[in-house]
């Protein structure tokens, strides 16, 4: 596999992060940022979460891909630049790739840099003649996109999985603000967003019988041992996954098992039994919900392509 050089590193310090991390752990609500999830471990069990059955999104957002590729290599035309916000398997990717009209560059930017080089030298390794140039960041916040040989025509913000729905609404009307600015004058933002549906089909997504999506949950967990030395012990906390009607969303939770205490960088941060973590939040969107937060940003719906039983959207919105 080739190497890949990432064109800048951007991610915040460790200070940074451990400092985010225990002021979300001393709150009432005790929270994780979701943006911990995704170590290089995280990230893989991401990966293997996509494959599983009850997990819908990452499959029918591929259907939709592909059944409309032509049209949508249409609205995004010859010689743009493409930046992927998250850099995943690729699949989805590699489908745009694979039709898109002489790309002058793909501009992966993750803020896990190890898995950032793995994705980025494999699109190089099957596209060769795409220039490839990884930035590493942080990109809820602005960031210098890299040079390439090629002057695009237009920016194109790729934001696949629906991802936005992991922020809260504050948030994620923050991130499409932060994508207006990286697609510039006359760009536009291709995203991929999950619908409000039945609950059942909902919480089995993120309750999988494997039991994937629990152990990435306790994932973090395990990071912020290894990285920040803490002592969590991750068999006294369970995962929880439930749909929280009046906000339209799954809530992801760790659960106490037990009154404990846990140090992190000289704190001690207690837990009652049955107290949980909250490490997710993944919002389910009517059209109408996203299209107002989306022109609230600068963004105009232009076209929006979904599957037969409506689980799924991919849109495309132009800067207004």
């Amino acid at each position: 596999m080739s190497k890949v050089a990432t064109a800048e590193v951007q991610t915040p310090s460790i200070s940074e992060d451990l400092a985010e991390i225990v002021e979300g752990l001393l709150l009432p609500q005790k929270t994780i940022s979701p943006k911990f999830f995704y170590d290089d471990i995280g990230s893989k069990l991401f990966d293997d979460i996509c494959e599983l059955p009850e997990y819908y999104p990452t499959r029918t957002e591929l259907a939709i891909m592909r059944d409309n590729i032509d049209e949508i290599v249409e609205l995004i035309g010859p010689r743009a630049s493409l930046i992927e916000f998250g850099s995943g398997s690729s699949l989805k990717t590699r489908t745009l790739l694979a039709h898109l009209r002489e790309l002058a560059v793909y501009v992966p930017v993750d803020i896990s840099r190890e898995h950032l080089q793995l994705a980025a030298s494999g699109i190089k390794t099957d596209f060769p003649e795409i220039e490839v140039l990884p930035v590493a960041a942080d990109f809820t916040q602005q960031f210098r996109l890299p040079n390439p040989k090629v002057m695009p025509l237009r920016n194109i913000v790729y934001f696949p999985g629906s991802t936005i729905g992991n922020f809260s609404v504050d948030a994620a009307l923050e991130l499409l603000k932060v994508m207006h600015h990286e697609a510039g004058k006359g760009g536009a933002m291709l995203i991929g967003v999950d619908l409000q549906k039945d609950v059942r089909i909902l919480e089995e997504a993120y309750n999988d019988a494997a039991g994937v999506t629990a152990e990435f949950n306790l994932n973090v967990l395990r990071r912020i041992n290894n990285e920040f030395g803490s002592d969590f012990d991750l068999q006294l906390f369970e995962h929880r996954a439930i749909y929280d009607y009046a906000h339209g969303r799954i809530e992801m939770y760790l659960d106490s098992l037990c009154e404990q205490t846990v140090s992190l960088a000289g704190e001690t941060i207690q837990f009652e039994q049955g107290e949980a973590i909250l490490t997710e939040h993944s919002h389910k969107y009517t059209m109408d919900g996203f299209a107002t937060m989306a022109k609230t940003a600068g963004f105009e719906i232009k076209k929006v392509w979904v599957d037969a039983e409506r689980l799924f959207s991919v849109q495309y919105c132009e800067r207004s």
